[in-house]
């Protein structure tokens, strides 16, 4: 079983006891669709939902998930900044690869000119810059750690000294040992820590945030194929499993992501973005990174990477209104502005 608030109201004003609060944020649900095998089997309001699981025997088990749903999340703390989750945040997409599917490369062998880039991310409105040198693209080369340290240590360096919050993306322990003394603050893995056996020591030794992604194959790659039979719940209780293993290896700032493009079709991608409210049952921060992905084009006429703000954007609204704390993407300043309007939009409804 699996819980997915629903039935979202514009303002909790005058519905005492019949709405509760997602995750601490900006959003308010009068309602959960009870999902079995990836299907809605009841839908049980809010006001009901204590004399509900009376007459349930995984009556702690969903309490649990429905407490963790209505929590606040915690203020991440990076270094000296704080970036709170009471509204969805903004994450800029630094690529300093010569073979990224969404810049070419128009990043890399220049550190000063890609810090400068990260520094304008930050002055348009992100919350911190996430720093890769390696593609995660289907079909990507695997790059020696000492070759992805030569291209993201120069550029987290300036970055750092800028004051702007980064976070490191890569499956590898010695690149994070490198980006974190350079000044990242933040390690971002699509494996979940789970390609190097190395990489969870070095995170919890350096007490630092995590991301963790879902991946059917983190050990490999992270693109190969899974017939899912239910991949809301199997992506859910898959990250679960993980996020459990890592705090109990010490690592207490937790994000999750689903993992959306790794290894999964057009359906199975959708359904996830339609059911990312599930996901805050996990009582983790939620982070997405759709940002000019294939499945745009797939929807639009096979629009190019660069063709694919609007698609971007429309995803970006999907996932403030399903609570998603943390937006990774390339497009800053227009993703900020689309929140602050939908910001604006919620702030009014919440004074009537």
């Amino acid at each position: 079983m699996h819980l997915r608030p629903t039935q979202f109201v514009d303002s909790p004003i005058g519905c005492d006891g019949e709405v509760a609060r997602l995750a601490g944020g900006m959003q308010w649900f009068a309602a959960y669709d009870v999902l079995e095998a990836g299907r809605r089997r009841e839908t049980v309001a809010v006001a009901a939902f204590d004399r509900w699981l009376d007459f349930r025997h995984d009556a702690e088990e969903l309490n649990t998930v429905h407490r963790a749903t209505v929590a606040p999340r915690a203020p991440l703390r990076l270094g000296e900044r704080v970036i709170r989750f009471d509204q969805p945040q903004v994450a800029g997409i630094l690529n300093v690869t010569p073979d990224s599917f969404s810049d070419g490369g128009a990043h890399a062998d220049d550190p000063a000119a890609a810090a400068s880039v990260g520094v304008a991310m930050a002055a348009a409105g992100a919350a911190l810059v996430d720093v890769g040198g390696e593609s995660t693209r289907p079909g990507a080369t695997t790059v020696w750690e000492g070759d992805e340290i030569a291209r993201v240590v120069p550029v987290i360096e300036r970055l750092a000294a800028a004051g702007t919050p980064v976070s490191i993306d890569t499956r590898k322990a010695a690149v994070m040992e490198a980006a974190l003394a350079a000044g990242a603050t933040l390690v971002n893995d699509v494996s979940a820590l789970l390609w190097d056996e190395r990489a969870l020591d070095v995170v919890a030794r350096a007490g630092c945030p995590v991301v963790l992604m879902h991946s059917p194959d983190p050990r490999t790659g992270g693109h190969a194929r899974t017939g899912y039979a239910d991949v809301v719940g199997e992506v859910f209780d898959w990250l679960a499993l993980r996020v459990a293993a890592v705090r109990a290896a010490g690592v207490a700032e937790v994000i999750v992501d689903p993992g959306i493009g790794f290894g999964k079709t057009l359906a199975e991608n959708l359904s996830l973005l339609n059911n990312l409210a599930v996901f805050q049952g996990l009582g983790c921060p939620v982070m997405l990174g759709a940002s000019r992905k294939r499945l745009i084009g797939a929807l639009s006429n096979e629009a190019p990477v660069g063709d694919r703000l609007g698609g971007s954007l429309a995803l970006a609204a999907r996932a403030a209104e399903a609570g998603v704390q943390l937006l990774r993407v390339h497009d800053v300043a227009e993703t900020v502005q689309a929140l602050r309007v939908w910001r604006g939009l919620r702030d009014r409804a919440l004074v009537g």
